[in-house]
């Protein structure tokens, strides 16, 4: 989809985010997650057929609904001897947290985290009985979703505030080749297209998401920013 995405935009001459090591916002376009991004939209196209579209309804429902779970069921320091809470945590718990906070540690599994207290902490609905063949991609999807969540989240943020930016006036005046955080290719670039908002700089072959972060930053800095709202009624003012 990336590769799709600058073929159009950019042409046949630099797509540079050919791998998804490339993508600027790669932590998005695991292969974990593939399903979850893309069969809904293959669904629409008449291209996943009802079987296919049974089983990621299955998993997306139980990984919904198992989630919802842990993080509401909360565990407290009295629910916890030191030696289980050793066992299971590598520490003695000292504060109250949810299932799925304590999930997120590195050194902690789906299977060994339920498994508290006698297994007084697990859920009848994920169990081979209930899910099948589907139980370890289940397991596997809440396991993920938890180590990087905040990650994840962080990378969401980013890419709000790049939309927010999208439609960001360009001075009409500003000299790209005196830019210093720019490589002298992307600033001979931008001087000789001359973008009107940061978007369209965005999609110039060859300038790149870590480029338009230092213009922004740029243009911030030297309090050029101007938003398009801005712009459009200073035009009208004057006509």
């Amino acid at each position: 989809g990336v590769l799709v995405d600058d073929l159009i935009t950019k042409g046949v001459t630099e797509p540079y985010r050919m791998f998804t090591s490339r993508a600027e916002y790669r932590l998005q376009l695991r292969e974990d997650n593939a399903d979850t991004r893309l069969t809904e939209i293959g669904r629409k196209l008449g291209l996943v057929d009802d079987a296919r579209w049974d089983v990621f309804c299955r998993k997306h429902d139980a990984v919904s609904r198992e989630t919802g779970r842990l993080k509401s069921t909360w565990v407290r320091p009295k629910d916890l001897d030191d030696s289980e809470s050793m066992r299971v945590l590598g520490t003695v718990l000292e504060h109250e947290y949810n299932l799925f906070d304590l999930l997120r540690r590195p050194n902690i599994d789906y299977a060994t985290l339920t498994s508290m207290n006698s297994s007084a902490y697990a859920s009848r609905d994920v169990s081979r009985e209930t899910l099948g063949i589907l139980l370890g991609p289940v397991l596997d999807q809440i396991e993920i979703d938890a180590k990087y969540d905040g990650y994840i989240q962080r990378q969401k943020d980013e890419v709000e505030r790049a939309a927010h930016y999208e439609n960001l006036r360009l001075p009409t005046d500003i000299d790209y080749l005196q830019i210093p955080a720019l490589s002298i290719e992307v600033r001979q670039r931008l001087n000789a297209q001359r973008p009107d908002t940061l978007g369209q700089a965005g999609r110039i072959s060859g300038v790149t998401p870590a480029a338009i972060s230092l213009l922004l930053v740029y243009l911030k800095k030297h309090r050029l920013a101007t938003p398009a709202d801005a712009g459009e009624a200073g035009r009208a003012k004057a006509a």
